[in-house]
Order: C-alpha cells, then structure tokens, then sequence
C-alpha cells in the first residue's frame, strides 16, 4: 500500500504546489490523478520518488517510510518504483536496447553501471520487454528514430525492465493522439493487471479515468478536493476539481 500524509511541497520561489495532500492507495490499484495543469499532480508523482524532496508529510510504501530514507538507501529503493515521462525522457542519440537496459542501472555494481555493461540474461530480458511492446524489431535503431508513440513504449520498457512494485506515469499520453493515448493506456492496463503493478497515471481527459483507472484523485491548487471512483466523479465534482468554466471534452 502507497499512503501519502500531509503532504506540503513549497518550492524555493515561495509556489506552494501541495498543500497537506493525504490519501491512499491498495496494491494492484490503477489511480488516476487529474486536475488542471499546475493543479500539483506531476510535484506528487515526483514528490513520491523523491526526485523532488517534499517540504513535509510523510510517504510510505509497503511499510517503509520513503520520507525517511537517506539519499543512498532511495536510490536502492526507486528500483521499485518505475518512471514514464510525458516527454519519454530518452538518450536520443542511443539505441532503444540501450534505453531500456537503463532500467537495470539500479540493480549493477558500480563499475559495472559506469560502462553500461549488463550481463547476458538482462539483454534476453530487455528483447523479451520490447516484444511484449511490439517493439523487438526497434531494439538497435536509434531512440529518435522512433515516432512520440513507439518512443513512449520504449519509456514503459524501461520501466517494466525495474521489476517495478509501483509506476508512476507522469501525463504519459499529453503529447499524443488520441488513438496512441489509447494504446499506451493500455499497455500500462496490462502492467497492472497482468503484473499486479500499482500504477499512478496523470491525466487530463476525464473518458480516459473512466475507461482505464480503479480509483481517481482530484488535485486543484495543490490541495485533494476528490478521492473515489471514477464513476462517482459526476459533474458536480468535474467543476469542483476543474472549475466552473470547464468543459467535458471527449477523446476518441
């Protein structure tokens, strides 16, 4: 189980961007985070990692408290925690085999990871990976070779390639079409119902809540103003969390 307790984050120019966000979240859960841009939802994802360090509150993942953990002993931890970014956040010039071998860094000896270089059965991993992407035939182009949709992929690759606990997926499908979104919302679906990964993915689109996510948080201004079922986010709540001039807008 993921909780998250009074948690504040103040940035340095004085921009409040959660304001004591408490909730929880079961294992195996697809939580959707929605809210408006600069509502405080990717601060949350990257507040959970610790690639941005809370101001105060405390987080706590299958009993240990993240909130609590040196430098050195979170960077161990985030092997449990895999990343996918809105803007895939590739090594462009590498290959896609390249990227997502990066995602056993954390699990090499130190000499090792300096020179990228991975044993055997992590290669054999990382092909079966982007097979199951549909990507095996990819694996030693370059990464910007690739359309925004395989790059993505390549993204869910990479964190598959963690033996993840938990995803967090930072506005995966902003930068995408509608029918690419689908696709990448599904294959993140497979990772947590095929895997029983608990995945946390931003969103926009409020049909994309209802079709892929368990459970759903509302962010506005960086305070929790819903936690529920997507079905109970009715219009009521739509304007409470989006604002009274928001607009339903449906991705096919």
């Amino acid at each position: 189980m993921l909780k998250v307790e009074n948690l504040t984050k103040v940035y340095p120019s004085g921009t409040v961007a959660l304001r004591e966000v408490s909730f929880e979240v079961a294992d195996g859960e697809f939580l959707a985070v929605i809210g408006l841009s600069g509502s405080g939802k990717s601060t949350l994802l990257r507040c959970i990692n610790r690639v941005i360090e809370p101001t105060s509150g405390r987080i706590t993942f299958n009993g240990t408290e993240l909130t609590a953990l040196s430098q050195s002993e979170m960077r161990k931890f985030r092997r449990q925690i895999g990343m996918v970014f809105q803007q895939f956040n590739l090594v462009k010039r590498s290959s896609v085999m390249t990227n997502v071998l990066a995602g056993r860094l954390g699990y090499l000896p130190s000499y090792m990871s300096l020179f990228n270089h991975f044993p055997p059965s992590d290669h054999q991993s990382a092909l079966k990976t982007l097979r199951r992407l549909g990507l095996e035939d990819k694996a030693y182009v370059r990464a910007d070779s690739l359309s925004g949709g395989q790059q993505q992929r390549v993204g869910i690759a990479r964190a598959l390639m963690q033996d993840p606990k938990l995803i967090l997926a930072d506005e995966p499908v902003a930068s995408l079409d509608p029918v690419l979104s689908h696709s990448i919302l599904k294959y993140l679906e497979g990772c947590n119902k095929e895997d029983g990964i608990t995945v946390l993915c931003s969103l926009h689109f409020l049909d994309l809540v209802h079709r892929y996510a368990t459970s759903a948080i509302g962010l506005k201004e960086g305070r929790l103003v819903f936690q529920g079922l997507p079905k109970e986010i009715d219009d009521a709540q739509f304007k409470a969390i989006f604002g009274q001039e928001a607009e339903r807008v449906t991705i096919l």
